[in-house]
This record gives structure tokens, C-alpha cells and sequence, in this order.
């Protein structure tokens, strides 16, 4: 549905200095998909996401959406193409002195569409997020996310295949850009929209994103399956976005940074565990204690849905014979479990960086 091929971005700064905003990125986004694009400001992620409607024209590379090469269209073609694309943004851009029913029906100003044809429509998108009974209104006595809502009803006015969210929901609190991803699943599902987003949440992405890329310093440092790449980060940037979403991390570094936590004995092993898929599910730790006369003592847990696959993680402490804690260990790894143990050294320098904070 997208792909973008080698895309450079390049602007001139001060003193004549070239700014890289966006390097040798390349990126396929199959139709259907809700694909995130997350970094930290400055990452280049906005300036990409305006190349897929050429918003910002590439200085090198290649637009490819829809199976039309964008970057070869003159301006009368690229107008008529960008119908197809809605875009969203993070304050809104409603225009303050119309109605909400006037933003709506806005793009639809120079169609073909009957003035009935136009009523319709713009009361079945408003209905469709749930304004129905805002058309009088104006942008002033919603609140953000109603105004939101309406920018969404007012990108899909032209029925667009393609919606680009940059940063949509960042101006929102938690729980009205909890409502907001809702309502976008609900267009990616029954509209079948294509869904990109650009955010520096990977909440966000984890709530509903399918595919995700991650951004630093103008290039994509890693990218693939929402699925993938939690359960299998390669870059450190990565990781702690991850971490940001899911907390895991510094629920470990408080049982670790807490003797009276861990009560390890001179030949128990302190180990972490993350199951993906069947495996969460399964009584494995039961199994320990009955197979392998191995006490396995619960310091951490956690759970994830990720695309409708369970993620989990536990901290243990595993207490028996060292060949049966050994034995026990073999047995979790052949259950597609991975198991990292963690030194003594580790627990000692974590409690000596929180000593030191404090």
C-alpha cells in the first residue's frame, strides 16, 4: 500500500549547514496495517510521514502509494492523490469560526457531490465517531478529544485508504487517547483503513499497532512485528521504549535493589523468564516442584496482549540441588522458555547505582 525507497531528507540550516532530518529510510506498509513509527523529538519521524503525502517532497528517493509513484506526479496529479491519504495532527486544525458540521463537509467543497449528498455524508462520519449531536457546535465548546473526533471525520471525508496520525493523540490525556485508538481501530477494521502513526509513546504503538519502526537521528534502527520487536528488541533505544510501555524493567530493579526481596541462599539462582504465546498459559512452574524437587519462589510477574498473543515475564528465585536447579532450567528452555540468569555482580552494582542516586 506504501512503500517508501531510500528516502533522504535534507534542509539547509544556519550557515549554510545541512540538516539530515531523514536518512536512506525505506519502508513497506501492506494495506490494512497500522504501522507505527516511534523515536524520541527530533527523530525525523514527522518529517517521514510527510513525504507519504509529499507534504515534504524527499530530496531523494522514491513515494510509492497505491501502486502510483507520487514522486513523479506534477501538482494537479498529486492533488487529486492526496484525496486518498486523510491526515491528522496534534492540535487539531480545526478552523474556529465554523461549525463542526462546516470543518466536516470543508473538503468536500469542490466535489461532484449533491448539497443532499454532502448532508449525508458529513452526518454518517460524524455519527460514525460518535458527534452526532455536535453539528451545530463549534471547535470552542468541545473538548479535545471531541475536537479529535472531528478531525478525524473530516480526513475520512473524501474516503481516504490511507490515515497518517503525527502525534494525534500527544495533546490528550490517558484516557481520551485510550478513546481516540479505540475509534481508530474501529475505522482500520471496518473501513479497512491503512493506519500510519507517528508517536513518542510506544503505549500508543503497543495499543494498536501491528507493525512498528523505531526512528533515531533521522534513520529506522530496527522494524518489524509489534510481536517481534518486544519480544525481541536488537537496539538499546529500543529496549527502553519498551520499557516505557510495559514497566517490566523497573519492577525487576526494585526487587533487585532490595535485599530483604530477593533472600537468596548461597545456591539458589535468580533467574528471568519470558514466555511468548502458548507457554504463558502453561503450568510450567508447577512442574519445578513436582519433576524436579525445585522451589520456585515468585518476585515479579507480568503479562502482556500483543496482537492477541500473551507476552509474560517472571523474576524467580529457584531453590534445590544445583544439578536440579541446572535440569530445571534445561526443561523451561525446551519449552520455549527463555531463561537469563542473573549474577550476583549484576545485584551487587544495582544496589551500589542506588546507593549512589541516593
Amino acid at each position: 500500500m506504501i512503500d517508501l525507497q531510500n528516502i533522504d531528507v535534507t534542509f539547509k540550516g544556519d550557515k549554510k549547514q545541512r540538516i539530515h532530518a531523514v536518512q536512506n529510510v525505506s519502508l513497506q506498509v501492506n494495506r490494512g496495517d497500522v504501522y507505527g513509527i516511534v523515536g524520541y523529538s527530533g527523530a525525523g519521524k514527522s518529517t517521514l510521514v510527510r513525504t507519504i503525502n509529499l507534504l515534504q517532497r524527499p530530496s531523494q528517493g522514491k513515494v510509492i502509494v497505491n501502486d502510483q509513484v507520487l514522486t513523479d506526479f506534477n501538482q494537479a496529479e498529486l492533488r487529486e492523490a492526496r484525496k486518498k491519504i486523510g491526515m491528522i495532527f496534534q492540535h487539531f486544525n480545526l478552523m474556529a469560526s465554523r461549525t463542526i458540521f462546516d470543518n466536516v463537509a470543508f473538503p468536500l467543497k469542490r466535489s461532484t457531490l449533491s448539497r443532499q449528498e454532502v448532508t449525508d455524508k458529513v452526518t454518517n462520519l460524524l455519527e460514525l465517531v460518535g458527534l452526532a449531536d455536535k453539528a451545530s457546535a463549534y471547535p470552542s465548546q468541545l473538548s479535545g478529544g471531541q475536537k479529535q473526533r472531528v478531525a478525524i471525520a473530516r480526513s475520512l471525508a473524501n474516503d481516504p485508504e490511507v490515515l497518517l496520525c503525527d502525534e494525534a493523540t500527544s495533546a490528550l490525556d490517558p484516557k481520551t487517547t485510550s478513546s481516540i485508538l479505540e475509534l481508530l481501530k474501529k475505522l482500520n477494521k471496518e473501513l479497512n483503513l491503512t493506519i500510519v502513526i507517528i508517536t513518542h509513546e510506544m503505549q500508543v504503538v503497543k495499543e494498536i499497532c501491528n507493525k512498528v519502526a523505531v526512528m533515531e537521528d533521522g534513520y529506522v534502527i530496527e522494524s518489524g512485528s509489534l510481536l517481534d520487536i518486544f519480544t525481541n528488541p536488537q537496539n538499546q533505544l529500543t529496549k527502553d521504549f519498551i520499557n516505557t510501555a510495559t514497566h517490566v524493567d523497573q519492577g525487576i530493579e526494585t526487587v533487585l535493589t532490595h535485599p530483604t526481596l530477593l533472600n537468596l541462599d548461597k545456591d539458589d539462582e535468580l533467574v528471568k523468564l519470558s514466555f511468548v504465546g502458548g507457554s504463558t498459559g502453561e503450568p510450567l512452574i508447577a512442574k519445578l516442584s513436582n519433576d524436579f524437587q525445585v522451589e520456585a519462589n515468585i518476585l515479579f510477574g507480568n503479562v502482556e496482549i500483543l496482537q492477541d498473543v500473551p507476552v509474560g515475564t517472571l523474576l524467580l528465585t529457584l531453590s534445590g540441588l544445583p544439578e536440579k536447579i541446572n535440569q530445571a532450567i534445561t526443561y523451561l528452555q525446551t519449552n520455549d522458555v527463555s531463561v537469563e540468569t542473573i549474577s550476583y555482580e549484576i545485584i551487587k552494582s544495582k544496589r551500589y547505582m542506588k546507593g549512589a542516586d541516593e
